[in-house]
């Protein structure tokens, strides 16, 4: 595919079929993950990539119980009071769908970085794994598998590591599953380019 139309056209696919993803599938997109660059090329990421069906059935329950701890928060508990057709409450359908069925995607990736010891916490602790997330989910639509960047579990951040087996001084940056979607791709409904980018000064348009 052209760049532009896999750029355009990746968005959060949170439908998923349970179909699997052929192994030559998967390995392309994760190559294409460890291409990213990395804060003094460390590369100190890691990726779980998990189809156990067991595994993905626990994680989906856990999954499930932080999805409900998201929504006490005051933004989602607000959201879920939208009307129904709005963008918003498709939104909160969507990604109430993937709590619930989390565990029925045929694979999972959690993205791991290790954090230097003593490392003081902060905006960008751990901001080398995003770039590889991000040619992990362009490289999946690339090649028509829907994929999208969730953090909720952080809300079981303990019992996943425990699952999982995950050691002291890594941190889970973010859980993507990967399947093929239910739905179609295309152009994510977006603020005009001029409202968030600005040329040389706060406010002025680009």
């Amino acid at each position: 595919m052209d760049f532009f139309d896999v750029a355009t056209t990746q968005r959060a696919m949170r439908r998923l079929k349970p179909d699997p993803i052929p192994e030559d599938v998967l390995r392309r997109i994760m190559d294409a993950a460890i291409c990213a660059p990395s804060g003094g090329n460390r590369q100190g990421w890691s990726f779980l990539v998990i189809r156990d069906p067991a595994t993905r059935a626990r994680l989906g329950d856990l999954y499930r119980e932080a999805w409900g701890e998201l929504m006490k928060l005051p933004y989602y508990a607000g959201a879920a009071k939208e009307p129904v057709g709005s963008p918003t409450a498709k939104m909160l359908a969507s990604a109430q769908h993937l709590g619930e069925h989390l565990g029925e995607a045929p694979v999972l990736v959690l993205a791991c970085i290790a954090i230097d010891p003593g490392a003081k916490p902060g905006l960008t602790t751990g901001a080398s794994i995003y770039p590889a997330v991000q040619n992990l989910m362009l490289a999946a639509r690339a090649l028509g598998v829907g994929s999208c960047l969730t953090t909720i579990h952080g809300f079981r951040d303990a019992q996943v590591k425990a699952l999982l087996g995950i050691p002291e001084g890594v941190e889970t940056a973010a859980l993507i599953p990967l399947g093929y979607p239910r739905g179609k791709f295309g152009r994510p409904p977006r603020r005009p380019l001029g409202e968030v980018a600005f040329a040389e000064h706060w406010g002025k348009s680009f």
